[in-house]
């Protein structure tokens, strides 16, 4: 039975910093910086296997907008824990210590190519974005980042409002997709090229935006195709970001290469504008 711990003690973050470690194969965070963090408005939860540590959450204090925010910089899992839940319960347990504290929205960025944290952000959390920032990170060499440009989502979750609180699934019909795919030479997901001049002039109520399903393994196949996919969705998801769209869900394929985003018009969804 995994446990949640809301972690205060030096002690505590080194553990965490050896979960960071096995996670992302780079240096920690310094225990300094968390520990002052969460003294300071910032949080760090521990989800535990008997004694073991097997992931958690970290956020601290934001100012954006003259609006006061938990960012929620790091969510780390170790890999045997993936599949069960572990993600979405941590994030469920920041979110509950995140109001007691005294916040509304929570802030955290993800790669958009990553369709796993899309479900969770998105589809199964209720969070909404409606930002993209190009490259937020530059170069990054770590397993899971390296070979593409840092590109980020950035997640707003309003952690008070009704549509996370009661949501109900609000139904749009025939969103437009803005690109197709179809398989290579190689077997191998590819965008088509679009109508860039099309982004320009988006008018529809929701559209559907093509992403491969596993970026990963993608990568390891052909990384020039990967990079194919980053620089087309980067033009996709400005244009419509831009023209006031804000993406809501992640619609998975169970039989296909290829998962696509649901954006719809900012103004259709339940929150603070």
């Amino acid at each position: 039975m995994i446990t949640y711990k809301v972690l205060k003690t030096n002690d505590e973050m080194d553990l965490v910093q050896k979960v960071e470690q096995v996670v992302w194969g780079t240096s920690p965070i310094p225990t300094h910086q968390t520990l002052t963090a969460v003294k300071h408005g910032g949080t760090v939860i521990g989800a535990f296997d008997g004694d073991k540590i097997v992931g958690f959450c970290y956020g601290f204090a934001g100012f954006e907008n003259g609006q006061v925010s938990l960012c929620s910089h790091m969510l780390g899992i170790l890999p045997e824990y993936r599949e069960g839940g572990v993600g979405e319960e941590l994030k469920r347990q920041q979110k509950q210590l995140a109001t007691t504290i005294g916040y509304e929205r929570m802030t955290w960025t993800y790669d958009p190519l990553q369709t796993r944290n899309a479900y969770l952000n998105l589809t199964k959390l209720h969070g909404v974005c409606d930002t993209y920032i190009e490259d937020c990170y530059g170069k990054m060499e770590d397993g899971l980042n390296g070979g593409l440009p840092s590109d980020r989502f950035q997640i707003d979750w309003w952690i008070t409002s009704d549509y996370v609180n009661q949501f109900v699934k609000k139904g749009y019909d025939n969103p437009k997709e803005l690109a197709a795919w179809l398989y290579n030479d190689q077997h191998l997901p590819n965008c088509e090229d679009f109508d860039s001049e099309g982004l320009t002039v988006l008018k529809d109520v929701a559209y559907l935006v093509p992403v491969p399903a596993d970026i990963t393994s993608l990568k390891e196949h052909d990384l020039n195709l990967a990079i194919e996919w980053r620089l087309k969705t980067r033009q996709m998801f400005k244009a419509l970001f831009q023209a006031g769209y804000v993406a809501i869900e992640l619609v998975k394929s169970n039989d296909e290469p290829v998962h696509h985003y649901l954006v719809v018009k900012k103004n259709t969804v339940n929150i603070p504008q």
